[in-house]
């Protein structure tokens, strides 16, 4: 195997100033007053954050080899064969030290031993990090060699491969702020042809929680849009379009649909929406629309936040809870029914409600307690199930109830704000039934308009 030319050629990352590895060049100030070069570095974060770029990025900062592989690619079906791997990997860096090893994706070789007495098919895996532990362990750090590795999945990382001696540090790569993304948007544009009206910053404002590989997607997807529609240039539609593909999937405007089904679907988007511009500490609506997507979407209320936030009170939390729960009372409140369109908002409502009992302690009944066992990554999915500590029943059926609670108390919100705003709600729907899509400054005016409609009416 041999090291990528990326030393060739400096790559300049603003996350890893090269001062900070300017002990891979210099190491000699380092010695001098007794400090010693850290072993490894393990990078953490969500996939498409730009872990094995940072990490290339790095090795162009300190213009030093790098050698690169995959977890996956030490571990073989013949027993020796991972071990052998290794070895000859730290030989190789030792030979054209001072140097990087990247290991990617490591969770698929660094899991967790397994302690079942019957050996299988972990064994050549398992042998192969015994190998690595080795080598971390064997190596001089007065050499040069640096290891770092990436992943997704640090909790099922062998403790072995975290302790100090091995991994020293850990460094999450989480999703850009706006800043960021406005910065990853103007790298992959430089090769787009933009129409003048085109703002990244705007464009970095609408796609919050966004990753860099999210944000290359969009990008994309936009120059592709114009292209088929043979545009000069790429306009600020087709980025509002692309952003949608990547949100919500692709349109599916070929779909029959009985007028019935598009009813309910305009007055369930249109309830989201209404009960979304009601509540103060609620995202601002930015789109609705009826028009299917992706695979089981039949309509959407695309809300983007005004500013990047990293904690939520409680009062949000209920607000969120609530426009979950806007669609299905729009349906009852118009046609007396309800539909199986609200699957996915009962889905989202009940989760959060769960998470506010058991693990933010945001029950007036349980008190400042948590209930689950162990603590969910900050950059893994919301969806991603835990084992839950052990209650007993007593408890158990309190915290049902508490999330019955909190659930059902949203749904009373729901269906008051749009009991008091009935008129929107018709007017809203009907709208959306003719247009397919409303955007949010339309939005704002129907509410507008229809408010001052109905003071005219009352005043003398």
């Amino acid at each position: 195997m041999r090291p990528t030319r990326s030393h060739r050629r400096p790559i300049h990352c603003t996350r890893c100033p090269g001062s900070r590895w300017d002990f891979l060049r210099h190491p000699d100030k380092y010695r001098r007053l007794g400090g010693q070069i850290p072993k490894g570095v393990l990078l953490v974060g969500p996939t498409g954050t730009g872990k094995t770029l940072l990490a290339k990025a790095v090795a162009g900062e300190a213009r030093v080899p790098f050698f690169s592989m995959s977890g996956s690619e030490f571990v073989e079906l013949f027993v020796g064969v991972g071990a052998a791997r290794v070895r000859d990997l730290f030989a190789q860096a030792q030979a054209r030290a001072p140097c990087i090893i990247f290991i990617d994706e490591l969770d698929a070789l660094g899991k967790v031993r397994s302690v079942s007495p019957v050996s299988g098919g972990h064994e050549e895996r398992e042998h192969t990090l015994q190998q690595l532990l080795v080598e971390m362990d064997g190596f001089d750090t007065r050499t040069g060699v640096i290891l770092m590795a990436a992943t997704n999945r640090p909790e099922i990382l062998d403790p072995a491969l975290l302790r100090p001696g091995r991994f020293d540090r850990h460094m999450l790569v989480d999703r850009p702020d706006i800043r960021g993304r406005e910065e990853i948007l103007r790298v992959h544009c430089q090769r787009v042809v933009l129409a003048p009206q085109v703002d990244l910053q705007v464009l970095a404002a609408r796609t919050p929680g966004f990753a860099g590989a999210d944000l290359a997607n969009v990008v994309n997807e936009a120059a592709l849009l114009a292209a088929r529609q043979e545009k000069a240039a790429v306009e600020r539609a087709d980025f509002e379009e692309a952003i949608n593909r990547v949100v919500a999937g692709l349109a599916k405007k070929r779909r029959v649909m009985s007028r019935h089904e598009q009813e309910v679907i305009a007055y369930h988007e249109a309830g989201h929406a209404l009960v979304a511009e009601a509540l103060p500490r609620a995202d601002r609506v930015h789109r609705l629309s009826i028009i299917p997507r992706g695979i089981a979407a039949l309509g959407y209320t695309l809300q983007l936040p005004t500013e990047d936030r990293y904690l939520l009170t409680r009062g949000e939390l209920l607000d969120r809870l609530t426009v979950l729960l806007g669609g299905r009372s729009a349906e009852e409140l118009a046609f007396q029914e309800i539909s199986t369109g609200a699957q996915d908002d009962l889905e989202r409502a009940t989760e959060l409600a769960r998470s506010m009992v058991l693990q933010y302690g945001m029950s007036d009944t349980l008190g400042p307690l948590s209930y689950e066992r162990g603590r969910r990554p900050l950059f893994l999915e919301p969806g991603l199930s835990l084992p839950r500590a052990e209650v007993s029943e007593e408890t158990a059926r309190e915290i049902d109830h508490e999330v019955r609670a909190l659930v059902l108390d949203a749904h009373g919100r729901a269906q008051q704000i749009l009991a008091s705003q009935r008129e929107t709600l018709e007017t809203l729907a009907r709208t959306l039934l003719e247009k397919e899509t409303v955007e949010g400054e339309e939005l704002r005016r129907i509410i507008a308009a229809t408010r001052q409609a109905a003071c005219t009416r009352v005043s003398p």
